[in-house]
C-alpha cells in the first residue's frame, strides 16, 4: 500500500513543491489549501485536496474526514506547514495582530495535531513533522510576532516528542531559514492591519529597512535555497527508519545553530542587531 501523507498550506512555496516531491517519491498526498480556489487548482493537477484552514475548526475536522474516507481510516504523516508572516517592532504589533498569527500558526496547528494523534495510535505507528523555522529558536528584529508563534511551535513539539517517545509516532522539526516562497508578499496585509508604523517611535526605521523589503522585490536572499530543499529534508524525515528530531535548511540555520551553542546572548544580541 502507498504511504499517505497531508500538507497543509499547499498552494504555493514550500506545501506546493512538497506536495509534488512526495508524490513523485510514490507517496499517496493529501495536498490542502486555504482557499477552495486554490484546491480546485490542484484538484486539476490530480491531487486529493481538502480546504483545510488553521483558523477555521470545522474546516480542519472535515478535511481530515475526508483524507480518512480516501485512506480507510489511516495516515502516516501529518506536515504542519501553513503560516503567514507579521512584520513589525514587537511594541507596534497589535495584540489583536498576535492573537490573529497565534490562531493561524499554532492554535491551529495543535487543532490538526490533537485531531491526528487518535488516527496514528490506533494505528501504531505515524509521523508529525513540523515545519518550523531558524526563528524558532534564533529572535530576528522586526519578526517578534513569527518568532514567538515558531518558538511556541518548537516548545509544543519537543514536549510532544517526549510524551510520545513510545507510542510509535514519531514528532519531527524541520527548521527552514531563508527559502523562496511568498510569505514576504502574503505579510503584506497582516502588515497593513495590525502595525501602526507611521505613529511609531520606530518610523524612520521602519522607513530605511522594513518598507523597502517588504515593498520592494530586490531578488532572492543570502542563501536562499529553492523550496525543494525543505523537500529533501521532508522526505528523509518520512522515510528515514530513524529521522531525525529536527532538520536544518539553509546556511544561516546551521550557523544560527552553532552560534546559539559556543555564544553569550549578549554576543547573539550584538549580531542580530545589525540586522535589517
Amino acid at each position: 500500500m502507498q504511504k499517505t501523507i497531508l500538507i497543509t498550506g499547499c498552494s504555493s512555496g514550500i506545501g506546493l513543491d512538497a506536495a509534488h516531491g512526495m508524490r513523485a517519491k510514490g507517496w499517496t498526498v493529501f495536498a490542502s489549501c486555504r482557499k477552495q480556489a486554490d484546491c480546485d487548482r490542484l484538484r486539476a493537477q490530480g491531487f486529493v485536496s481538502p480546504r483545510m484552514d488553521y483558523t477555521d475548526p470545522d474546516s480542519l475536522q472535515n478535511g481530515l474526514a475526508e483524507v480518512l474516507a480516501h485512506t480507510g481510516g489511516t495516515l502516516d504523516v501529518l506536515f504542519n506547514n501553513g503560516a503567514h508572516g507579521l512584520p513589525g517592532a514587537v511594541e507596534d504589533v497589535s495584540t489583536d495582530g498576535l492573537r490573529a498569527i497565534f490562531e493561524s500558526n499554532v492554535f491551529g496547528w495543535h487543532e490538526l495535531t490533537r485531531l491526528v494523534i487518535p488516527v496514528m495510535r490506533a494505528q501504531g505507528h505515524g509521523r508529525i513533522v513540523q515545519n518550523s523555522s531558524i526563528l524558532g529558536f534564533v529572535a530576528f528584529p522586526w519578526r517578534g510576532a513569527y518568532v514567538a508563534t515558531k518558538h511556541a511551535i518548537e516548545g509544543l513539539s519537543d514536549t510532544l516528542r517526549i510524551e510520545l517517545r513510545d507510542s510509535g509516532i514519531k514528532v519531527i522539526l524541520i527548521e527552514p531559514g531563508p527559502v523562496t516562497s511568498k510569505i514576504r508578499e502574503k505579510a503584506i496585509p497582516h502588515f497593513e492591519r495590525y502595525v501602526d508604523w507611521e505613529n511609531s517611535a520606530l518610523r524612520d526605521r521602519y522607513e530605511s529597512s522594513l518598507l523597502k523589503r517588504l515593498y520592494e522585490s530586490k531578488g532572492p536572499d543570502t542563501f536562499e535555497l529553492p523550496a525543494s530543499a525543505v523537500t529533501a529534508k521532508l522526505i528523509h524525515a518520512c522515510e528515514s527508519p530513524r529521522p531525525r528530531p529536527r532538520y536544518y535548511v539553509t546556511v544561516p540555520t546551521h550557523i544560527g545553530g552553532v552560534l546559539k551553542r559556543i555564544l553569550t546572548t549578549r554576543a547573539i544580541d550584538r549580531i542580530l542587531a545589525r540586522l535589517r
